[in-house]
């Protein structure tokens, strides 16, 4: 008999006790109702519009002014650049040509029109008029290709050159306000991919500037301004008095209600939540699971379960012991990571057994996610399979002498949080009953950053996760990692010319039918594989005090809008 997991799971050490709570819906955005709560006092203006959508006897007249206190996690090293913790921030300065609306539909921004060639190569946007920067340079054609120019032939954001230089030809305007984009192949993703925050439109002649400079405060159209930065603290925002270009399926069009923000960072979960309750802040970022049903019954809760790729587990097939894919198997099979999330999350964080695309995602595979449902004795014939037949002393299996030793590598704090720790120190506890000696090894963020864990020798499990709208992240994370071509995004090291040709074909299909398919397909041979095997969604959720209506979380990446948020009285 093995032993059952029940004794072995923990729940988050960090936080106090709870009860696992049912798993809500995992829709792309689940909206709560508000409840009672402490008031922080701010200096307002009295305005005499009601705010709608809110309980009988709830504060409901709008007032002007104020400052939005936020209290978010993780604070990046710079205020923009290709890590999503940087998108929250930009979001709040820069523009982006269109949006993703709720229903996944790309609506009107920057760009009020665009049309694509027959051959899909040329895609024309039409740019809406009288949009300034904040620092009063107009914002035309040329200035969205010169963007283009930075990003991808200057280096000024690798996130959008792993999206893009594939497929970039060049770009022109061809008068203020219309542009061009030439690709060298069809791009079905390019307008979701538009859509998020890394492809924020900055004034070309802050490009000129220092890069310390457009890291510590980038330059956009957006409805706030960068003020400053208090690093270990704090960002401070202005509204941005001229803006008027807000994207379709925004609430109001014209300048932010509120006077500011005042973006604080918190990385302690507990003083994080602590801090709405007391009334130091309005809004908090990820509420504590074991608060959940605490934060539900007193302020507006909403979550966003992120598209892309989930919260997975890369297994280096290149070198160690998941070189062989029927360990990586076993690994799979042998380890309840449905058990493990339910319990480290208290049920708030769906599981996601799909390793390659999230469930929110469109073109996403369902029956990739239910290819490795625990099993230990299978996984242990396939162990014995793969000559791993000896069992030591301590319970871990051996081969001609070497044992079976894995080591997983995980950005502490930083890509994983303290809950998602808490998974790993489950499936590190489960896979001892099938032989497995996991050995958990905690990296900095700066240490992830330099790439001191880049190569395949360097660990032989990393979990990490993408934040896209588009499957088309599969070109990203699954391109191979060739000597004369490396992708580190590839952190399995899985080389495989027919999957990439077949992601590369769904990425120039327009028939949504087909694509589909098609990245089904490659989410397919990625399962068979075992190349990555799926933990959780990537998750954001945030809790608004009573005071402050309207803040919302966009659906490229989830993060969130204030332009629309105020105060009521």
């Amino acid at each position: 008999m093995y032993p059952t997991l029940s004794t072995t799971l923990r729940p988050d050490p960090a936080l106090t006790g709870h009860e696992r709570r049912v798993r809500p819906d995992p829709s792309r955005r689940a909206r709560r109702a508000t409840g009672l709560g402490l008031l922080l006092p701010v200096a307002l203006a009295a305005c005499g519009t009601t705010a709608t959508g809110a309980d009988p006897g709830e504060a409901t007249t709008r007032v002007d002014g104020g400052t939005i206190v936020y209290a978010h996690d993780q604070e990046p090293p710079c205020l923009y650049g290709g890590w999503v913790q940087q998108a929250y921030l930009s979001r709040q300065v820069l523009d982006s040509l269109v949006s993703q609306a709720e229903d996944g539909e790309i609506v009107p921004w920057l760009a009020t029109a665009w049309t694509v060639s027959e051959d899909q190569l040329t895609w024309t946007f039409t740019l809406a008029e009288g949009v300034t920067f904040t620092d009063g340079t107009a914002l035309d054609a040329a200035a969205v290709s010169r963007n283009l120019e930075y990003w991808l032939e200057e280096g000024g954001n690798s996130t959008v050159a792993a999206y893009l230089a594939r497929y970039y030809a060049d770009s022109r305007a061809i008068d203020p306000v219309t542009l061009e984009i030439t690709l060298t192949e069809p791009y079905a993703p390019l307008l979701p991919a538009l859509s998020q925050a890394y492809f924020g439109i900055q004034s070309p002649a802050s490009l000129e500037r220092p890069d310390e400079e457009i890291c510590e405060a980038p330059i956009g159209s957006g409805p706030f301004v960068v003020e400053g930065w208090d690093r270990g603290d704090a960002v401070h925002f202005t509204r941005n008095p001229d803006y008027d270009w807000a994207p379709e399926n925004a609430l109001h069009q014209g300048p932010a209600y509120v006077d500011g923000i005042e973006w604080r960072f918190v990385h302690d979960p507990v003083a994080r939540f602590g801090a709405l309750g007391t009334g130091e802040a309005h809004v908090v970022y990820d509420v504590p699971t074991p608060q959940w049903e605490v934060a539900e019954a007193r302020f507006d809760v909403q979550q966003y379960i992120t598209p892309g790729r989930p919260v997975a587990l890369g297994l280096n097939t290149v070198e160690g012991p998941f070189a062989d894919r029927l360990v990586r198997q076993a690994f799979a099979f042998g380890t309840d990571r449905e058990a493990a999330v339910t319990s480290a999350f208290h049920g708030v964080i769906p599981y996601e057994g799909n390793g390659s695309i999230s469930q929110s995602t469109p073109g996403y595979n369902a029956e990739a996610a239910d290819d490795y449902p625990y099993d230990l004795d299978r996984a242990v014939a396939l162990l014995e399979e793969a000559g791993w037949t000896e069992v030591d002393a301590e319970g871990v299996r051996t081969r001609e002498g070497e044992r079976l030793e894995v080591s997983i590598v995980y950005g502490a704090g930083s890509i994983i949080t303290a809950e998602g720790t808490t998974v790993l120190q489950n499936i590190q506890d489960q896979a001892k009953a099938a032989g497995f000696a996991v050995t958990l090894v905690p990296a900095t963020r700066e240490e992830l950053f330099s790439g001191k864990y880049s190569g395949p020798e360097t660990y032989d499990a990393k979990p990490g996760y993408w934040t896209s709208p588009t499957a088309g992240v599969l070109h990203i994370t699954f391109r191979q990692h060739l000597e004369d071509s490396p992708n580190f995004s590839n952190s399995s090291f899985y080389n495989d010319p027919e999957l990439e040709e077949i992601i590369v074909e769904a990425n120039s299909t327009l028939d949504p039918t087909e694509q589909d398919r098609l990245y089904g397909q490659a989410q397919q041979i990625i399962s068979d594989q075992a190349a990555s095997i799926g933990l959780y969604t990537q998750t954001t959720s945030i809790a608004v005090g009573p005071e402050l209506r309207d803040v919302w979380l966009e659906d490229s990446q989830g993060e969130p809008v204030f332009h629309d948020a105020h105060f009521v009285e």
